[in-house]
């Protein structure tokens, strides 16, 4: 394996929870990483929303690029206005992303492009592999939009590798955040039915396989990023336990359409049961294939108690 130290890594939403985990454990372990910004023009990678333009010194020999870039999914009810900024902010960037790597003097090797298992569509008990074929909702819709947008660089021969990321869990964001405060007042409890399938990943499984193909190069496609799959149910009791926390107060279905509407209906009583045959089969195991295992890694640490 060459060495690697040193390498450029441009990251597009290097400030969100998962690019700014990646820039930390990246710089950890010697790649010189680079952030893309919307505000300074005079950064070396700047891209401008308005005009679509984006800018990469030629300075800077990129050896990678991972892009993560796109509005919160749950930030609020999907009014109209609100899914074509889901979608746009997804494709728009990706696509002229793909085409300044595609006309770059020096083209990075390997092009790492978030995507999400919302591809499949709600699965309900079937589970979905990286051979199924895609959903017809919303989100499969921007899912399979945003996979096509890098088509410029991959048409320059760039490896292209789609990150089909499941739930991603932290405690510095997303999902698991939001949680933790009902959960320790022993107000959480499951949604919905609570039989609904939730396809989900610790942070830290997260940072090992992306920094595997950055070390590997692997032509392999899209890929699921998600562990062994759990109902609400089940995710709402192992919580509870790792939290020692009661975790019964059921939240109706009635009431999550009412309040967030399609939103509601899609990402909290939504069935998504999907793993991954291509990460076996790239050598990529996971440190956190169980929930109660990553629960514990990222709730409790090596200390054993809550933080």
């Amino acid at each position: 394996m060459p060495d690697q130290t040193g390498r450029n890594i441009l990251i597009t939403g290097a400030s969100g929870m998962i690019g700014s985990a990646l820039g930390s454990m990246l710089t950890t372990a010697g790649y010189q990483v680079h952030a893309l910004s919307r505000v300074k023009r005079d950064s070396p990678f700047y891209y401008q929303q308005s005009s679509k333009h984006l800018i990469l010194d030629p300075a800077v020999p990129l050896y990678a690029v991972i892009n993560l870039a796109g509005v919160n999914l749950a930030a609020g009810r999907w009014s109209a206005a609100c899914k074509a900024e889901i979608l746009e902010s997804r494709v728009q960037l990706t696509h002229a992303l793909a085409t300044s790597i595609a006309a770059a003097p020096v083209r990075p090797e390997l092009f790492l492009s978030a995507s999400a298992i919302g591809y499949y569509g709600p699965t309900g008990s079937t589970t979905a592999t990286e051979n199924s074929p895609p959903g017809n909702d919303f989100l499969a819709g921007v899912a399979q939009q945003w996979e096509q947008a890098t088509a410029p660089a991959e048409n320059a021969g760039i490896n292209t590798i789609h990150l089909r990321f499941g739930v991603v869990l932290s405690k510095r964001g997303g999902m698991l955040q939001q949680l933790l405060l009902p959960y320790k007042l022993g107000l959480g409890g499951p949604v919905g039915t609570g039989d609904q399938y939730l396809s989900w990943i610790s942070i830290a499984d997260v940072e090992k396989i992306v920094l595997a193909l950055l070390r590997e190069n692997p032509q392999s496609g899209p890929l699921n990023l998600v562990a062994q799959p759990v109902t609400n149910a089940d995710f709402s009791a192992q919580l509870g336990n790792t939290l020692d926390r009661p975790s019964f107060l059921r939240l109706p279905a009635l009431v999550v359409r009412l309040l967030f509407g399609e939103m509601g209906e899609a990402l909290l009583l939504g069935s998504n049961r999907v793993t991954s045959i291509k990460l076996p089969a790239l050598g990529i195991p996971l440190d956190y294939p169980s929930l109660a295992a990553a629960l514990r890694n990222i709730l409790l640490g090596s200390r054993g108690q809550v933080t």
